[in-house]
């Protein structure tokens, strides 16, 4: 029976990102019992915004396309509807303060921001939170709220790609991956096979600490395996671990995850800044951007056309586009 010894290490696991902040958790009153806690996690939600380019980069294509046709008005000026639509597209809600005169007429509308909002058990009254831990409680009906309707309840607001937030996390997981992978290098990631090399026990403890701190900060980790008493012919062997082809893996579900998210926005690649894949381009922008009006710029200015109804008086306004064969306007 051989006498055989063997060193290896792989080093730590890493571990995934573990993201539950789509769990729907329901809506409960905070502790004191004052106000109701929002059924996802708001800050989650923003955090998504930096997750994947496309994801990000949508919502705010969403709020300029609200802007573009807004007209400002003493009561709504632009500075407050870009943060509201913003809101919008990110928490699927937002929230405005009522200012008034003397005579207790509404004057001017200014934005409160949806992810420090929540709505108290009292009707018509609304919480600030800070960021030292207290809160500023709002007059009854001074704050206005508008958010998309939610089938499992009817406090808060939820954005409508919250079915695709797996996509964006995925996307976000293989571009990680593949930076930690070109930065690992093509000399890591390997195993160090000594055999029948007469070192002694301590340059082999030398020689193993050395492959094993050659790792760099990527997925693949080096490992130095000794074998002791063999017929092999080269007493020193590097066998690769990692596999460039990997690469191929990482394209693929990049292209999947944006198709997926793309759906999930129902963006038209052209207006999201995809680069055609043929010559042939993505057809008529003029006219891809009438329908998209028509079909989703519309309904995206409904909510905020609430606040007339709301408040009894026009404070929002868009205009109507003026297509051309030049420009939209």
């Amino acid at each position: 029976m051989s006498d055989t010894k063997m060193n290896f290490t792989f080093g730590d696991p890493e571990p995934v990102l573990n993201n539950r902040m789509t769990d729907y958790l329901g809506v409960f009153t905070d502790l004191g019992g004052k106000y109701w806690v929002p059924p996802v996690s708001l800050n989650g939600l923003a955090q998504t915004r930096g997750a994947n380019s496309h994801h990000n980069s949508i919502l705010h294509f969403k709020k300029n396309m609200i802007l573009k046709w807004f007209e400002p008005s003493q009561m709504m000026s632009y500075s407050t509807l870009k943060q509201i639509a913003l809101d919008f597209a990110v928490f699927g809600m937002f929230y405005v303060q009522i200012f008034t005169n003397g005579l207790g007429r509404p004057v001017r509308l200014g934005h409160l921001p949806s992810i420090a909002m929540r709505r108290g058990k009292k009707p018509g009254v609304f919480f600030k939170l800070l960021s030292d831990g207290t809160e500023i409680e709002f007059a009854p009906y001074e704050v206005i709220q508008i958010n998309e309707y939610d089938v499992l309840q009817s406090i808060y607001g939820i954005p409508e790609y919250m079915g695709g937030i797996q996509s964006v996390l995925l996307s976000e997981d293989a571009g990680l991956f593949r930076r930690k992978y070109y930065k690992n290098g093509a000399h890591m990631g390997y195993i160090f096979l000594t055999s029948d090399t007469g070192l002694e026990e301590d340059d082999l403890k030398i020689l193993s600490d050395q492959v094993s701190q050659s790792k760099g900060p990527g997925n693949f980790r080096s490992m130095h395996l000794n074998i002791e008493k063999t017929n092999a012919k080269e007493p020193v062997k590097i066998i690769p671990v990692g596999d460039i082809g990997t690469k191929d893996e990482f394209e693929r579900i990049k292209n999947i995850t944006r198709g997926e998210i793309l759906s999930m926005h129902r963006m038209y690649p052209g207006l999201s800044g995809v680069i055609p894949e043929s010559n042939s381009g993505f057809g008529d922008m003029e006219k891809i951007m009438q329908v998209y009006h028509e079909l989703e710029v519309g309904p995206m200015q409904k909510p905020f056309l609430e606040l007339n109804e709301i408040l009894g008086r026009r404070v929002v306004e868009f205009r109507e586009p003026k297509w051309n064969n030049q420009n939209v306007s």
